[in-house]
């Protein structure tokens, strides 16, 4: 008979193996990745989660859902308190303030040494959006852009065949569309949306900021002429001096045949589909904007996949980063939400190859320009957007609407040109 200690003993390894074996047949989570992600993107990407789990049985995917309305206090108490996630989506006009505040890890390393993350397959003006002072921090995750949803059916009643190319074909189309009936506009342009006249000014060869974003230059001959031909969709009529609250439903309105013309992002081919019946949905159409010369610029927006600093599962994070930009998750992502994808691979896809409404999009991103790389960007086109509403409503010439927007934009910007000035003067 065994002695009592050493049977003790033996029945203590027997149990220890017995737990080590079944351990071994139930793998536990090693890495638990915290995952911050905004809006309706933030409910759905949670289903992509049991693939990526899958593949890497040693990681753990926590999907925390913000609300937009709240997500950038948010991130900015996180970063306060040092509980900021692993990765997270953040909106690209965001990425220079995270920058700024030397929250998020650069990339250019993992993405040169990647298999998966193409630079080259990225939209350049999408990718731009990430890279600040030559570094890139953010992988594009889904884009948007602004364009022409347009009622082709009414543009074929005013005598065109097609939608324009360059700014005098649009006045000219502009104008035959005011005369079809009683009340009718060209355009909706709505004046609590800066995006509009945005894409406007990123069609000028000016810059938008000058001396390295120290200061504005919306007196540029560029943009005096982008809100020039702005304020004169309003002078001549073709657009109605109404903000968006005040038009209500504008899909109803389209279908009405109260506007031929709206400009906006890729979220409305659904609503188009949706809202407007079935003897409608063969009337309208997307366009790439015109530009003063021929096709033109738009606006680079969307949201990019970023890693914080402070993260000690790096690794894990960027494999999820790439699991996220592989195209058949794009186009998986883009079944669920509706957003575009970054990459021209996973635009060859039939299901967005063959979308007659989505091909506009494919094109504009080609020509997307993204906004000035400095923190202090939102406020700033809000303000050019409120000054240029006031004087569209006011009729204030516009260079004398330019000269107000560079005086609030520098005073803006003041923090920025002493910050940078005194680190010019610290550098040896």
């Amino acid at each position: 008979m065994t002695p009592l200690p050493d049977r003790r003993r033996w029945l203590q390894r027997a149990g220890a193996a017995l737990a080590t074996g079944l351990a071994g047949c139930t793998p536990q989570p090693s890495t638990v990745l915290s995952f911050w992600a905004m809006g309706r993107e933030g409910e759905v990407v949670a289903q992509l989660m049991p693939e990526f789990e899958r593949r890497h049985p040693g990681v753990r995917v926590k999907v925390q859902q913000l609300p937009w309305t709240s997500a950038h206090e948010k991130l900015l108490t996180a970063f306060a308190g040092d509980a900021l996630p692993d990765l997270a989506q953040l909106g690209n006009t965001w990425v220079p303030e995270m920058v700024a505040l030397k929250a998020l890890e650069p990339l250019d390393g993992r993405v040169k040494r990647s298999v998966v993350v193409d630079r080259a397959d990225y939209f350049t003006g999408i990718w731009d959006t990430n890279v600040i002072a030559g570094t890139s921090y953010g992988v594009p995750w889904y884009v948007d852009t602004r364009l022409l949803f347009y009622r082709r059916d009414l543009l074929a009643q005013a005598g065109f065949d097609a939608p324009p190319n360059t700014w005098d074909e649009w006045r000219a189309m502009m104008r035959a569309i005011a005369k079809l009936r009683p009340g009718q506009r060209a355009i909706v342009l709505p004046l609590n949306e800066f995006e509009p006249l945005l894409a406007l000014a990123l069609q000028q060869p000016d810059t938008l900021l000058r001396d390295a974003g120290r200061r504005g230059n919306f007196s540029s001959a560029g943009f005096r002429r982008a809100l020039a031909f702005y304020a004169e969709m309003f002078d001549q009529g073709w657009a109605p001096l109404q903000s968006e609250t005040q038009i209500g439903n504008v899909w109803q309105e389209v279908g009405r045949g109260t506007f031929v013309f709206y400009i906006s992002g890729p979220w409305n081919i659904q609503e188009f589909k949706t809202r407007l019946p079935a003897a409608q949905q063969s009337a309208w159409m997307t366009a790439p904007l015109p530009g003063p010369d021929g096709p033109g610029a738009s606006t680079a927006g969307g949201s990019s996949l970023v890693m914080f600093r402070h993260s000690r599962q790096k690794a894990a994070a960027w494999q999820l980063i790439e699991f996220l930009s592989e195209p058949a998750q794009q186009l998986r992502f883009r079944e669920l939400t509706g957003d575009l994808p970054p990459r021209r691979a996973s635009w060859a896809a039939p299901a967005l190859r063959d979308d007659v409404h989505a091909r506009a999009f494919r094109e504009q991103l080609e020509r997307a320009k993204p906004s000035p790389a400095v923190p202090e960007w939102e406020r700033i086109a809000n303000e050019m957007q409120h000054v240029a509403a006031r004087s569209v409503a006011q009729r204030v010439p516009p260079d004398v609407a330019a000269r107000e927007i560079d005086a609030r934009v520098d005073g803006f910007l003041e923090k920025r040109r002493w910050m940078l000035d005194r680190a010019a003067k610290a550098a040896p």
